[in-house]
């Protein structure tokens, strides 16, 4: 499962809205029965008292315990001490429960203690690919590709900043007035995202970009039909023959997913590098150098950017640099390094098109401060990428990528290329899924030879023009 659903066809109905609950039956006279009103305590009440109750059985846990230096402790030895504890304090309060109630507050008040919080649970189930609190008012979750509001909220925001705070201190960062945005990861390799007033004028805004319990390798892609079985050979060979590759995409595409996807490829005996603002890359090969970003400290120093890591990378003597994405200047050391043996080295960019791609990575090198004539610099474009990889999020929420293109040189001022694989989209059906298929356009790419003479078989039939692949 994991990101896996990402690229799922169907969705599923949002929950129903906390406000949606159905009338009182009338008592013959046109009023709603009163008595049972007054009986009964709304759900909002019963939704503070759980909170107030939970806040409390909280407060009272760690007076009790020092949670410092229960770090060593074994975590299952822990949880069992701390319910033991949360039982006791229950009884304390003489409130009297079902076992499922208890149950379900021991662990709301774990999950405060040691996890995110209302979120926790979400980050437990296969199902979510992304969680995003809007405040502590609403909290919506992306699930089979759709997004839907849920149900949980935050008590208010400085619960958020809790959690917040929790998060990017475990991998050493701050978030603060001075510094109210930052990016972090989670354990699994999640991506998060947060930004706080006085930029985030309603409340603290947390992103999660959940990465997935699993990695997906090219057959699962093949299942979820994000890619076609002449697409992955070609795909394949495109690693193992060493071509660089760009995958470009917009947000949510899937370009990490089908990055890890390729570099499952890479031969194990080579050394790979890579280059992240997060790391979330899950490469499998035993001989891979992850490299992290540093953001400027309180002093508003020490930044470490991709630009000097990739210019370091060089230093290590990589077989191949894999860059997460091109977002700055790094993207001329990237070229250059593409340009100077470096074969075989993979990024992404954010682009809704090929075209766009590569007018996206002139723009950055001109973010870069260089003062390079416009043929110059698609000139050197041209001689560093050889494959583009175009990935795109459809209406459904499925993923497909929708064009493998060949960059062919330069043609007078313009980058040439041509597409070797395309998905054409014919419509949507009665449930809004989106229909069509996959195609070769029938052009045999120059590179086929190169992958030849790498030792790279691709049959010349998933090259036939029209076959359905």
């Amino acid at each position: 499962m994991g990101l896996r659903d990402r690229f799922r066809d169907n969705g599923r109905p949002a929950e129903p809205s906390e406000n949606e609950h159905p009338r009182g039956r009338g008592n013959g006279n046109g009023n709603s029965d009163s008595a049972t009103a007054t009986e009964r305590p709304s759900a909002r009440a019963l939704t503070d008292r759980s909170t107030g109750l939970k806040a409390r059985i909280h407060r009272r846990m760690v007076e009790r315990i020092n949670l410092a230096s229960l770090e060593s402790v074994d975590p299952e030895r822990l949880r069992t001490q701390i319910r033991q504890i949360i039982s006791a304090l229950l009884a304390e309060e003489n409130i009297p429960m079902t076992e499922a109630q208890r149950a379900a507050l021991e662990q709301e008040v774990l999950n405060e203690t040691f996890g995110l919080g209302p979120i926790e649970p979400f980050l437990h189930d296969p199902d979510v690919a992304d969680i995003l609190v809007n405040t502590h008012r609403q909290v919506y979750i992306e699930r089979f590709g759709k997004l839907e509001l849920t149900g949980t909220k935050f008590d208010n925001d400085e619960h958020v900043m809790r959690i917040i705070d929790r998060i990017v201190s475990r991998v050493g960062r701050r978030v603060d007035e001075s510094s109210p945005m930052v990016d972090a990861r989670l354990p699994d390799g999640s991506r998060v995202n947060a930004i706080i007033p006085p930029l985030s004028i309603d409340g603290p805004v947390l992103s999660i970009r959940r990465f997935g319990v699993r990695t997906l390798h090219m057959n699962d892609l093949l299942e979820l039909h994000t890619v076609s079985p002449g697409m992955a050979e070609v795909l394949q060979g495109v690693i193992r023959g060493r071509l660089n590759t760009l995958i470009s995409g917009g947000t949510g595409s899937g370009k990490t997913t089908l990055l890890n996807a390729m570099s499952a490829f890479i031969p194990a005996e080579e050394r790979i590098v890579t280059i992240e603002d997060a790391a979330e890359l899950q490469l499998l090969q035993p001989h891979v150098v992850r490299l992290e970003t540093r953001p400027t400290n309180i002093e508003g120093r020490g930044e470490i950017t991709q630009r000097d890591l990739v210019k370091n990378a060089l230093r290590m003597r990589p077989d191949r640099i894999v860059v997460g994405e091109v977002r700055g200047s790094e993207v001329m050391d990237m070229l250059q390094a593409m340009n100077t043996g470096h074969d075989g080295s993979l990024t992404t960019v954010h682009a809704n098109s090929q075209r766009d791609a590569l007018h996206r990575l002139e723009t950055l090198m001109l973010m870069s401060g260089v003062n390079l004539p416009n043929r110059v610099m698609r000139e050197q474009i041209s001689a560093a990428l050889d494959v583009i990889v175009q990935v795109t999020r459809f209406s459904d929420g499925t993923r497909r990528v929708i064009a493998v293109s060949e960059i062919v040189g330069m043609e007078q001022d313009v980058v040439a290329m041509q597409d070797i694989f395309v998905f054409r989209k014919t419509g949507l059906d009665e449930e809004g899924r989106v229909l069509g298929q996959f195609e070769a356009t029938g052009i045999r790419p120059k590179f086929a030879d190169r992958l030849k003479l790498a030792g790279v078989d691709v049959s010349p039939a998933v090259f036939r023009e029209g076959q359905v692949l």
